[in-house]
């Protein structure tokens, strides 16, 4: 398993689905539609994502000096 960060590539909205897939190792698409299917149950899923889009911290890129 990797690190939960939220990737710089393949982001739809905030990143989070990607960061999420990519930490259990599936597909973005898989996560996105497991997320909007979740959302269709009564719950906070929409705040968690929130949350997740706001506390997660983004991929850091490294910079060459060339």
């Amino acid at each position: 398993m990797t690190a939960l960060v939220r990737p710089r590539n393949g982001r739809v909205i905030g990143g989070v689905c990607a960061a999420l897939a990519r930490r259990f190792g599936t597909s973005a698409t898989t996560m996105r539609v497991i997320f909007v299917a979740s959302c269709l149950l009564p719950g906070p899923q929409f705040l968690l994502y929130l949350a997740l889009w706001v506390f997660l911290p983004g991929e850091k890129t490294t910079k060459t000096a060339w």
